[in-house]
């Protein structure tokens, strides 16, 4: 017998079905696009902003966290290898790349960089450096400890206009990072379109006309990329419950919010949100979440037991 006909603690499938009212469920699904991590003094360095902008101007959530502090020792260039040397934790590790032929390494202004015959500059990118470092050290953890978003008027704002004033970052710098950690931003950039997840239940004790299917297909395309960043916000809050963070750590999800009241309408049965993905350099965690390199945030909208568990089966 297989492990769906098993069901969940002996009990089988058909059962788990049987016992829950629709017969179609739709859960509302968002995910990170894209992202730029920096340290938090960053947001001030108008420079390296100026070369992150394409990124940053579709980031409209932001997480603080502490990560392990990195410092860098020197580089050397020999037969086309590139080899960096950093400290972690107090400990060393030099990590290697191969690089043209016709690269030299200079420095200048107690600043190392690459150049080629035409006189461009190069550099690894960081977030390169900080994943290979990752491996080596083991040391690659992002601690949550305060969730937001910035929006403003058809996405005008985004995350650095909104940290460039932001006193619970001022707090946290202020309050003292932990010995050994840099206090670091992750900004992240929100699909542009949400998705439906649904699923379908033969066993179902209401069979559904055509109406659940369509309410969902229209809150679908009816979602507002303001609408989807809060929703994304907001339930990252209510997952990670980061220490700096107040509101939905415990109020989301809620019939009270009004962030919510078109998924309770549309009779959705759960919010997902997503960061799954494979070139962020840390792996995230908090005070009540694990590390791990992918997160699924998942809120069921309903507590009745005929409803609440169909999309954690």
């Amino acid at each position: 017998m297989t492990d769906c006909e098993n069901g969940i603690e002996g009990i089988s499938l058909k059962e788990q079905l049987s016992g829950r009212r629709y017969d179609i469920e739709h859960a509302l699904g968002m995910y990170a696009l894209g992202f730029c991590t920096l340290p938090a003094a960053g947001i001030y360095d108008k420079e390296r902003l100026r070369s992150l902008d394409t990124t940053i101007k579709d980031c409209h959530i932001y997480l603080i966290g502490y990560v392990p502090r990195i410092t860098y020792i020197g580089a050397n260039l020999s037969k086309e290898k590139l080899s960096l040397r950093y400290t972690v934790h107090g400990d060393e590790y030099t990590i290697h790349g191969e690089v043209p032929s016709d690269y030299e390494l200079r420095s200048s202004d107690g600043r190392d960089y690459l150049v080629d015959k035409a006189g461009k500059e190069y550099w690894p990118r960081s977030v390169d450096i900080q994943r290979q470092l990752g491996k080596q050290s083991g040391a690659n953890e992002f601690d949550v400890k305060y969730i937001g978003k910035a929006y403003g008027k058809e996405g005008s704002r985004n995350a650095i206009d909104r940290l460039i004033k932001h006193e619970t970052l001022q707090r946290i710098s202020l309050e003292g990072v932990p010995e050994g950690c840099t206090l670091t931003l992750l900004l992240l950039s929100i699909a542009p379109s949400a998705q439906l997840l649904t699923v379908i239940n033969p066993f179902a004790a209401e069979q559904d006309d055509g109406t659940r299917i369509a309410a969902g297909i229209d809150k679908l395309y009816n979602t507002t990329e303001d609408e989807r960043i809060a929703l994304y916000e907001a339930s990252l809050i209510r997952y990670f419950s980061p220490q700096y963070n107040k509101e939905f750590k415990n109020s989301f999800p809620s019939t009270d919010l009004g962030l919510l009241q078109a998924c309770y309408e549309k009779d959705f049965g759960a919010v997902i949100a997503e960061i799954c993905h494979d070139d962020i350099p840390f792996v995230l965690k908090s005070d009540t979440v694990p590390a791990a390199a992918y997160h699924i945030a998942r809120h069921e909208l309903h507590k009745e037991q005929d409803r609440k568990v169909f999309f954690s089966m």
